[in-house]
């Protein structure tokens, strides 16, 4: 099956114009029979409710400690606001979508990240069987990152690490991290079309890679060392005109 994972971060979905126009290229995929699969982040609106209920936020290397408090309100934002007004954008524009969960059908299982982290997860296991299965259907799969772990308890996973697992257990074509960029760009400004992971790594030492595109590559790289054959950085200009910069071992 050829199957296309896109993953898209919370920052973008807080934009209302990005979600229409994302939701109408996904749909038009979705029509012309390629199968998708969306995974998608949360937002700054899980930072102001856990505002509005008083839970204080710490982190650890850039990682947010997630206590149960923080989990229950991740779960409620993700799986619910966020998941669910996707689900609707990409419906009303004819996409038969079908928002879940990793916790739903035990779809995604996980392991502890880190004992400081509490109930953050990586994934161990994707039933790709099932979303196989929905794909055949003409489904359209929206996994928001929450999943269940081996104990039984929700754990809260980076949508990064989740989007990897998800493409490398379908064998995925291809894994688009959609950014606010058309993608990786060399000395002069251009969007450097091919990038093997030494040649990323050798320009991100050189500092020709830089500032916010460092973990953008780097979360590219993380899903080629776990066994996606090939991701691509780009906007949504680069997802319409199939542009971008491709990323490969």
């Amino acid at each position: 099956m050829n199957v296309h994972v896109f993953k898209v971060g919370g920052n973008e979905l807080d934009d209302a114009d990005f979600v229409a126009r994302f939701a109408r290229l996904m749909a038009e995929r979705s029509r012309n029979h390629e199968a998708v699969v969306i995974v998608h982040g949360g937002g700054k609106e899980l930072t102001l409710l856990l505002e509005a209920l008083r839970v204080p936020t710490q982190f650890v290397d850039g990682l947010r400690v997630t206590d149960a408090q923080t989990r229950d309100a991740a779960l409620m934002v993700l799986s619910g606001l966020a998941n669910k007004r996707l689900v609707a954008a990409l419906r009303a524009h004819g996409a038969d979508a079908l928002g879940m969960s990793g916790v739903d059908g035990g779809l995604i299982t996980v392991a502890p990240l880190r004992k400081e982290l509490l109930f953050v997860g990586k994934p161990t296991h994707v039933r790709a069987e099932l979303l196989a299965a929905w794909l055949k259907q003409r489904l359209l799969p929206v996994i928001a990152p929450m999943s269940l772990g081996t104990d039984g308890c929700i754990y809260n996973v980076n949508a990064d690490h989740i989007a990897s697992a998800v493409a490398a257990a379908l064998d995925a074509r291809l894994l688009t991290f959609i950014t606010n960029v058309p993608g990786v760009l060399d000395a002069a400004g251009g969007v450097i079309a091919q990038l093997r992971a030494d040649q990323a790594q050798a320009l991100i030492a050189q500092g020709v890679i830089h500032g916010g595109m460092i973990p953008k590559v780097q979360a590219a790289l993380d899903s080629l060392a776990g066994g996606v054959r090939r991701a691509r950085i780009t906007n949504l200009d680069g997802v319409e005109a199939d542009a971008g910069t491709i990323l490969n071992l």
